[in-house]
């Protein structure tokens, strides 16, 4: 995937309108509310046609949790011998001035959900590597009320890199091993670098938030791009002004949740020289980034030795 000049400002935020969104009195929003879906084609075989009317009361299949007004968990669907599993975010109470916002611009995204679902079609249209959206929608009024919701397809077979990387530490020889670390550590690079190059900024660049199928801890693979999964696309925006801030705390984060089995120091160095590598333009991040990063990095090791369970490897936010 090489950055093309027309895309490089392209915003992840942006919400483009759709045949179908709603047209309606800024009275009748009001009074009665108003929807504002997106969905694939394959969504209403498995999900019915009046899934509008059911999907934030729909129970779920398994894996629940349930955190101030949202929840997020498994939902599997059978249509004859096909099936479809998603992740289903839930957002049951967001704030009244969103949904006050929602109601006089009713074509925008206001919801998590939505907002998620944009990232991730962009994501895709951009050539990176993430989870299908299948479904998003928010649900405005009456008088200022907001929920919204998000359907992303179960990545199959598939595990988070916390826990694959000392799976294939355990399972693999050491020289073999080292292979593994190389061609996993280059993808990592370049997937951070490309999304750097166009000012965009994932927020949460953890561990937990790449996962690679785990076929793959067994195996030595060939060609590692577009092998490990980017999740977690809620907070991705693009920042051209304070892109510097957000470039530290991206890499500050990777390298710091990197501290698991079989992942060394030299592993983080190769890291540093592979992201700095095939920048456009003369556009290299100078080594004066690096103490910004290394500070970072101290700030979050230090935060973590003080609050153990702000460590982002909770099981809900990784299945998402």
């Amino acid at each position: 995937m090489n950055a093309h000049p027309r895309n490089l400002n392209s915003d992840p935020s942006r919400f483009p309108p759709a045949v179908g969104d709603p047209v309606s009195s800024w009275w009748r929003r009001i009074r009665r509310g108003v929807r504002l879906i997106r969905r694939q084609a394959d969504w209403e075989r498995f999900a019915g046609e009046d899934w509008p009317d059911r999907v934030m009361q729909v129970p779920l299949t398994d894996r629940e949790y349930q955190k101030q007004g949202r929840s997020i968990g498994r939902k599997v669907f059978t249509e004859g011998r096909d099936k479809l599993s998603v992740y289903l975010k839930r957002h049951y109470r967001l704030p009244w001035l969103q949904g006050v916002l929602a109601t006089l611009m009713p074509g925008r995204a206001w919801s998590p959900g939505l907002q998620e679902w944009q990232r991730l079609c962009w994501a895709k249209e951009h050539g990176f590597p993430v989870p299908r959206p299948v479904a998003a929608g928010q649900f405005v009024g009456p008088w200022g009320k907001l929920q919204g919701f998000l359907a992303v397809e179960e990545l199959h077979g598939m595990l988070p890199l916390h826990e694959a990387v000392p799976r294939a530490a355990r399972t693999l020889d050491a020289r073999s091993f080292a292979r593994w670390k190389c061609g996993l550590t280059a993808e990592l690079a370049r997937l951070a670098r490309e999304l750097h190059l166009r000012k965009v900024f994932h927020k949460d660049l953890y561990f937990c938030h790449f996962y690679i199928p785990e076929a793959l801890t067994r195996t030595v693979p060939s060609d590692w791009t577009n092998r490990a999964v980017m999740i977690d696309l809620h907070r991705l925006s693009r920042h051209p002004v304070t892109a510097v801030w957000w470039q530290v705390k991206d890499v500050a984060q990777l390298l710091f949740s990197s501290d698991v089995e079989g992942v060394t120091a030299r592993d983080r160095v190769r890291f540093w020289k592979l992201y700095r590598r095939n920048w456009p333009g003369g556009k290299c991040p100078g080594e004066w980034l690096r103490p910004l990063v290394k500070w970072k990095w101290n700030l979050y090791r230090r935060h973590n030795e003080k609050k153990p369970s702000a460590v982002p490897y909770d099981r809900q936010r990784s299945a998402a």
